[in-house]
Order: structure tokens, then sequence, then C-alpha cells
């Protein structure tokens, strides 16, 4: 095996992990958070994997399912000579080869790159199932509980806030929108739990379950030579597909101001490739309506040292004020039918 990488410990460890599989390493490199190997079988990357067993291997089968069904290319795991999935090092730290690309990340600022992500992830959703008999599946993911969570954080901090003496500005600000968007979330939560209730939906055996990739964001779809790629399906999870699209729409929508010309253009390129359930569309309405960017402020802060507030802390506060009125005109406008819908 020849290697050159930069720094010897990362070399050393790097060269005793790779040995326990059957590949010939030309060379490694450093990568973000990771170590790239150019091999005979192609491009490679080692990373550690924090993940149960259980988890890699569901992880593993819905890979190998996306890739049976060719709709998009992914990233696919490599077995140790072991035929094992992990490979741990003398510190107990798991690592997992995968295939890689040398590519460039998805432009956030091209609206036909945005348009093409969005048509990838709803391909990539027709092949995310697995059959309900599969072993070891993990529980449902459930958004409302989840959400229940968000909102006693949120109550936790208000009281931490008004019970502080000498506030910064930054938490003055906070403090004077506090109830505003906590008035929010538990409204928000409160319905989406009524919803749930009044929904009779009962899973039969032989069923297939529906999984998520987790964070399907730009920096893990790629683009090169050959196409797209999507990669980093580590967070993949048993979940409404309409959570992928949440997370993407969300992110492009608060850099686009909530446009709902850009909204709309991004649902249609989803549901001409794979049509939204009139269940699935109240989900994704629930999702965006929940003033998420509000509790990931708030969580940052109150997790966070608080001598020193940074002031990119206030700026994504101060945007988030300033595009409220734009964001409830884009749930008025796109999801008009939610309550004929419920």
């Amino acid at each position: 095996m020849q290697s050159n990488q930069e720094g010897p410990e990362v070399n050393d460890r790097a060269v005793e992990l790779l040995g326990q599989y059957e590949i010939e390493v030309q060379r490694t490199r450093k990568g973000r958070g990771a170590v790239l190997c150019d091999t005979r079988q192609g491009c490679l990357v080692l990373k550690e994997y924090s993940g149960s067993q259980d988890r890699i291997e569901i992880q593993n089968r819905l890979l190998e399912r996306i890739a049976q069904d060719g709709l998009v290319n992914v990233e696919t795991i490599i077995p140790n000579r072991d035929g094992g999935l992990l490979v741990r090092d003398n510190d107990g730290v798991n690592y997992v080869l995968k295939t890689w690309r040398d590519g460039r990340e998805c432009s956030i600022h091209d609206k036909n790159e945005c348009v093409e992500a969005v048509r990838l992830l709803a391909k990539l959703h027709e092949s995310m199932v697995l059959p309900g008999d599969t072993p070891k599946l993990p529980m449902a993911f459930s958004p409302e509980k989840e959400y229940d969570k968000h909102n006693r954080e949120l109550k936790r901090v208000r009281k931490f806030l008004r019970q502080k003496g000498q506030k910064t500005e930054f938490e003055r600000n906070l403090l004077n929108h506090f109830d505003f968007f906590l008035d929010q979330a538990l409204a928000v939560t409160e319905e989406w739990n009524a919803y749930c209730r009044d929904e009779k939906r009962s899973a039969s055996e032989g069923e297939v379950v529906a999984f998520c990739h987790g964070d399907y964001q730009y920096h893990n779809i790629l683009q090169d030579g050959n196409g797209w790629f999507l990669i980093n399906f580590e967070k993949c999870l048993r979940d409404n597909p309409v959570r992928d699209l949440y997370l993407l729409l969300r992110k492009l929508l608060e850099k686009g101001n909530w446009s709902v010309a850009l909204g709309t253009e991004l649902l249609n390129a989803y549901g001409k490739e794979r049509p939204i359930s009139a269940h699935s569309w109240i989900d994704l309405y629930y999702r965006m309506a929940y003033p998420e960017k509000f509790w990931k402020i708030v969580n940052f802060y109150y997790n966070s040292g608080k001598a020193w507030i940074p002031g990119r802390n206030q700026e994504k506060l101060e945007r988030l004020i300033a595009q409220e009125t734009d964001k409830q005109k884009f749930l008025d406008e796109v999801f008009r039918q939610v309550g004929k819908l419920r």
C-alpha cells in the first residue's frame, strides 16, 4: 500500500484502518473531517461513524435499494475483508469506508440547480423504502413529540431570560420577541397534535416503510462530469419523506425571502416526480409553520457560553423577524388548501 498524507498521525491511523479492506490505495489526502483515498476502485472516503451497528445496517440496506432502482446515484458502503460495514481503531472509534466523487456542491444561488436538487430528492424518495418486515427497523420519528420537546426548552429559556439581571442587546431583543414566537410554536404544535389524534391510520403487515435522507442539504449534493451524486446518509431515519423536502425548502426560502414564486416552482418540481398526498401536504405545512429557526437561535444561545454572544446571532434574529411577514404570506398562499384537506 502506498500513501501520501498530510500529518504522520492521521496517516498511520488511515493506513492501519485501510489495511482491513481488499483495496489497493495509491494515495490518501485530507478531506473535510475525513480521509480521501485514491484507489484502483476509484475515489473512496474514510470517515468516523458514531451511530450503532443496527443503524448502519439499515443505512446499507437503503443504499443498496436505491442503487438497485437506479433512479439516482448515491454513495456505497465498502465492506471490510470480513464483510463488516465498520472498522475500529485502537481507541475504539468506528470508521466507515464509502465511495466518493471529487465534485462541487450544488449551488444554492442557481435556481436551476435548486430545482434539480428537488427533482433528485423526489426520485430518491421513490427508493427510500424498506419492507415492513425488515429486521431491526427503527421506531418511526415523531415530529409532534420533537416539537413538544422544543416548546419545553423555549419556555425554560424564556424563564431564564426573564430572571436574568443585566442583559445584552441580543438578549433584550430576543426576549422582546419571545412571546410571539413561543405562542406560534405552541399553537402549531397543539393543532398538529389534534390532527394526528383524529387521523385513523394503521400500518398493515408487509407494508413498505418510508425513510428520509435526514440531512438533504446542498453540501451533500455533488456534481461532477458524470452527473449528480448524493452522499452522507448517516442521519437517515424513519419519517415522512417531506421531512427532507421541508429542510431543503426552508433553507432555500430563507435565502430567497420566502418567495412564493420560488417555493411554488420547487414544490411543483417535486410533485411532478412524486405527487404529494393530502396527508403529506398537511405534514409539510405544519413543519413549515413551526418557528424552527427561532428555536435554533434560542437553542444555540442557551447551550453555548453566554459571556460573549456572537454578532451573527443578532443578525440571524433580525433577519428572522424581518422575514416573518413574508413567511406568513408564503404559508397563506401556498398552503391555502390545508384547512379543507384537514
